[in-house]
């Protein structure tokens, strides 16, 4: 498997290359299992960050990134917009996405208890990769419909379009690639 070497928040990692479709591959970016880079780029993104109250992010791949933000920033609360609703939820509120990385539509929901605490606050929205922005746009939906303001969005990466997006903060540009692998600018 061919893979693309990149310094992220001053650390080197090969991200391996997944085909999308026959002529276009993404980067495989997973923080999983991997604490140093995840403290560094926490730590990256804190230093960029705007005033905020709470953070949220999607369920999987940002938990440990929110996660390691709000433990840098004072053990935090923060918020998870899931992708099943949960038992314990008081209730939820719900949007569809789509995402590149996956096959299907999927939804997530928000508890309603966590709407009731994020009304009216400054949330900054956080995650691992943002490429077509469409689950970014769903959690900006459950942000609205929860009554709390948007202050910010932040990614550890950006791929494709979102590079050229001005109101997305973050660390380096991810770049597509050819089906031989090749960057594309």
């Amino acid at each position: 498997m061919k893979s693309y070497r990149m310094n992220i928040a001053g650390l080197d990692r090969d991200l391996p290359l997944c085909p999308l479709n026959e002529n276009l591959q993404i980067g495989a970016f997973v923080i999983f299992g991997d604490p140093e880079l995840t403290t560094a780029c926490a730590e990256a993104l804190l230093s960029r960050a705007p005033e905020y109250d709470y953070l949220i992010t999607a369920e999987a791949k940002g938990i440990p990134l929110v996660h390691e933000m709000a433990r840098l920033a004072g053990n935090q609360k923060y918020f998870l917009a899931r992708k099943a609703p949960k038992l314990y939820m008081t209730g939820v509120l719900e949007v569809n996405v789509h995402s590149i990385t996956t096959s299907k539509e999927q939804h997530l929901y928000l508890d309603t208890a966590d709407a009731e605490l994020m009304r009216g606050k400054r949330i900054l929205i956080v995650d691992d990769v943002i490429s077509t922005g469409e689950s970014l746009h769903a959690i900006e939906e459950l942000v609205r419909e929860a009554g709390a303001i948007i202050c910010g969005r932040m990614a550890i990466l950006a791929e494709g379009d979102a590079t050229a997006r001005p109101d997305l903060i973050y660390l380096e540009k991810l770049p597509l690639f050819d089906k031989d692998g090749n960057p594309i600018a």
